[in-house]
């Protein structure tokens, strides 16, 4: 930093980021903020410019994700900020750590009716876990240290700071300086709680374990394999916390998660105890699962369970995840004989296996799945975006480590994947990194190939395209028999990935996928590939499970 600047607030701001370790920060700067942005630009921080702030919001909240430490995206006041606030809300449902920066009027207008100024304080509060105004300089230090500290601990969230334009522009004292890091033990479980659950567990004739996204995020993974292995307990996940017990071991059931029942639900109806492991409700109904309200309930988390009727606790550990699974394992007598496998994950895998020898085209949603994981390393990275493509790929899509199949299903918000994609290469520079989207949410932010060309940041993007916003269709048939106002026409995906710079494809039989995919990851520049897809598997589909349900 150069030292001819440290006197500002801006530059004071700069030097708390890179303090929490901050590497990036993703925006579009403002009138307002000048000094902030030119002060980052003079840091050791990437200052990567978006062509959009809802865009600039979602690769925060993926490089938070990833990384487990807070995003960073900065903003002008007014509508730049406004436009934060999707990405806010988002990663705050998905309970991921971000901290969304934006300039503000100063204080000599704020009282009163003044251009651009609106509320923002007041408009972030319901969406974050701490929102507030940087009063002057003197607070910067302390207010920073909280917002990092509020976004990344307990259950992480979003966190939001305006700071005036006059406080942007003005000095700071030079002995003020950043604080320390606060760093945060993991907890031990209580041991009267291990006990409690250890008894209930051994006198369970069913128990079953549902994995959510807490311990993806607390990287239990390891800790939750052996404690299923140890115990002969079947796994099934959340979309969210898909890969946190390999798809490919013998006691994973797979996921659940569709808005119809599914193979991996199944597997819960004989079950008279849950365990559930960093399961969050936002993740998904518990009533689909419990649907009596039941079945007896485990909670393991860092945090207490939310109340609903389907999913009263009768024991509650509370503590870091892997060392209360380790502490749960040493209670229990290893003396229950584990499946060879589970019967829901032969169905996923056999309804895999048709899609891999599936040649129609357009491609049935099956051979997209099977090309796209034969295409990526197990470490490899694919965000999916929201609509039916997100059905497909969380049932079917085989994933062996946590936050390696990343969707949005707090708030379930449409066109995060492309740009999110962006911040996950940054994050992750050794694994490939693929945006799975539909046509629908595809050109929702489709100007961020500019960004990712400019940035020399290699990304793949897979379109499904069927023309229309194929999941509303498929809810749409399955409630009132058609659909209305779904379709829509697309451009020449070729030419508009051309005009950017990027190089474009479009599949015009099967056997294309693969080798496509497998080119255009290869590829250190950025790709477009437009795939035609057969959704009226989406039907097909929710008959199938109908069938399967009446047989059982």
């Amino acid at each position: 930093m150069n030292g001819t600047h440290d006197s500002s607030a801006a530059e004071l701001l700069v030097r708390c980021l890179e303090n929490e370790g901050v590497r990036v920060v993703f925006g579009i700067p403002g009138e307002e903020n000048i000094r902030l942005t030119n002060a980052l630009d003079r840091s050791s921080i990437r200052y990567v410019l978006t062509r959009h702030e809802q865009a600039a919001s979602f690769m925060a909240e993926m490089h938070g994700r990833v990384t487990g430490s807070a995003g960073v995206v900065s903003a002008t006041l007014g509508p730049g900020a406004i436009n934060l606030q999707l990405g806010a809300a988002d990663a705050m449902t998905n309970s991921t750590p971000l901290v969304a920066l934006s300039a503000q009027v100063g204080s000599n207008r704020s009282y009163k009716e003044s251009h651009q100024f609106v509320d923002l304080v007041s408009m972030f509060a319901p969406i974050t876990k701490w929102s507030a105004g940087v009063p002057d300089a003197r607070a910067i230090p302390e207010m920073v240290r909280k917002a990092f500290k509020v976004a990344e601990t307990e259950r992480p969230g979003a966190v939001y700071l305006a700071v005036p334009e006059d406080v942007d522009a003005g000095a700071a004292d030079p002995a003020l300086h950043p604080l320390p890091r606060n760093v945060v033990r993991a907890e031990a479980p209580a041991p009267g709680q291990v006990a409690r659950a250890a008894a209930l567990l051994s006198s369970a004739r069913n128990p079953v374990v549902l994995a959510g996204h807490g311990a993806a995020r607390n990287a239990a993974g390891k800790s939750l394999a052996a404690f299923a292995t140890d115990l002969g307990l079947p796994v099934a996940t959340t979309f969210h916390g898909k890969g946190v017990i390999p798809d490919d071991h013998p006691l994973a059931m797979g996921t659940i998660g569709f808005m119809r029942r599914d193979y991996g639900n199944f597997g819960f109806d004989q079950a008279d105890l849950i365990v559930a492991v960093g399961y969050e409700l936002q993740e998904f109904d518990p009533v689909r699962i419990n649907p009596h309200g039941d079945k007896r309930i485990i909670h393991v988390h860092r945090f207490p369970a939310e109340v609903d009727a389907h999913y009263s606790i009768d024991v509650g550990i509370i503590g870091d995840i892997s060392a209360s699974l380790d502490a749960l394992s040493a209670a229990v007598p290893h003396d229950r004989a584990a499946p060879a496998t589970t019967p829901s994950r032969e169905m996923v895998e056999a309804e895999l296996d048709r899609g891999r020898t599936d040649d129609r085209f357009p491609l049935a949603p099956q051979r997209i799945v099977a090309d796209t994981r034969a295409a990526l390393d197990r470490e490899d990275v694919v965000l999916v975006d929201t609509g039916a493509l997100k059905m497909w790929m969380s049932r079917l899509y085989p994933t062996y480590a946590a936050n390696t199949c990343l969707v949005s299903n707090g708030l379930s918000t449409m066109a995060f994947a492309l740009p999110g994609a962006l911040a996950v290469a940054l994050a992750e520079p050794g694994v490939n990194v693929l945006a799975a989207v539909g046509d629908g949410a595809f050109l929702m932010h489709s100007q961020e190939i500019e960004t990712a060309v400019r940035e020399g940041i290699p990304l793949t993007v897979l379109i499904w395209e069927d023309g229309g916003y194929g999941l509303i269709e498929w809810k749409m048939e399955l409630e009132v028999g058609e659909h209305r106002c779904t379709s829509f026409t697309n451009p020449d995906v070729v030419r508009y990935a051309e005009s950017f710079g990027a190089r474009g494809h479009r599949i015009s039989s099967a056997d294309e996928l693969l080798p496509t995919l497998r080119s255009a990851l290869a590829y250190p520049g950025v790709t477009l590939i437009a795939c035609p897809v057969d959704y009226s598997e989406n039907l097909r589909l929710t008959e199938r499970l109908g069938q399967l349900e009446a047989t059982l």
